[in-house]
């Protein structure tokens, strides 16, 4: 009978209310075609993985609402020296989008981001002139799907949750509107399958939540480039992952995000359904 590596795959804990479940049902699915044996466990309260041959944090969804307990059950992970995948360097790097910073300075082109430990009126005037444009993006560094992100028209102030935060503040991209934003994925370093998204007529925020769709796209080669380039600058090279960028107005391409930890992985439009995903992870137990 050949080998099946068990497989521990979290997700999110009992009181997270956005649907998980068809994520859940992708991914499950395509590791159990590779021969993988899945069991889930919620990331809040894993219990004893010592039984497992590979940890998975592919749906912990909601760690940046609780990040210290996150950054512990990282601590944990290596601590018992459970196989993790992605390894626990990257997630941690990844946890925190301050590393767009060291991206930028590794010569990957990146959206323009300011690091702010007190987000104030005076930080976001310092933005806008170094910008040059009064319409900004402000974010929490540790976040996903939007959580605390906002949109700022040129002249406008500080939001109530904000102000005296740590904030991440960006110009504002246009591109996403004109054109969407582009995510492609990679699996085991090698290129999968890549998606655009848009946002719903009045925002600008491309997750389903907020009215957002996406379909299928036939990535550029400048596009594949510029992901393995932001690859290549994590601390190791990740077994899975989502590249999100968008256009930066001046006929190129620019990183928004590398997605390292828990991505959607729209396996549904992947030409191979999934089948190089669930092989990656097979070859990394």
């Amino acid at each position: 009978m050949p080998f099946q590596p068990r497989v521990a795959l979290l997700t999110p804990g009992a009181d997270y209310g956005e649907h998980w479940h068809p994520a859940l049902a992708r991914k499950t699915g395509a590791l159990t075609v590779a021969g993988l044996a899945v069991e889930t466990r919620a990331w809040t309260d894993p219990g004893d993985l010592s039984g497992f041959d590979l940890v998975l944090p592919l749906i912990a969804w909601g760690y940046p609402r609780a990040a210290a307990r996150w950054y512990a059950l990282l601590d944990r992970f290596e601590a018992e020296g459970l196989r993790v995948i992605n390894p626990v360097p990257v997630l941690r790097w990844n946890s925190d989008k301050a590393y767009l910073a060291e991206l930028g300075t590794n010569g990957v082109a990146v959206v323009p981001t300011i690091e702010v430990a007190a987000l104030d009126e005076g930080a976001l005037a310092d933005a806008r002139a170094a910008f040059g444009t009064g319409e900004l993006v402000i974010k929490p560094p540790i976040s996903a799907g939007s959580d605390g992100t906002h949109r700022l028209a040129a002249g406008a102030g500080v939001p109530a949750d904000a102000l005296g935060e740590r904030r991440l503040v960006q110009p504002f991209m246009p591109g996403i509107l004109a054109a969407g934003e582009y995510s492609l994925f990679f699996f085991a370093g090698r290129y999968s399958h890549a998606i655009v998204k848009r946002p719903a007529a009045g925002d600008f925020r491309v997750q389903p939540q907020f009215g957002g769709r996406e379909e299928a796209w036939d990535a550029s080669r400048p596009a594949r480039e510029l992901a393995a380039a932001a690859l290549a600058a994590a601390p190791a090279p990740p077994v899975y992952a989502r590249i999100d960028m968008v256009g930066n107005g001046a006929g190129g391409l620019a990183i928004m995000e590398l997605e390292l930890i828990e991505p959607q992985l729209f396996l549904h439009l992947a030409p191979d359904r999934g089948a190089a995903f669930g092989q990656a992870i097979y070859a990394a137990v």
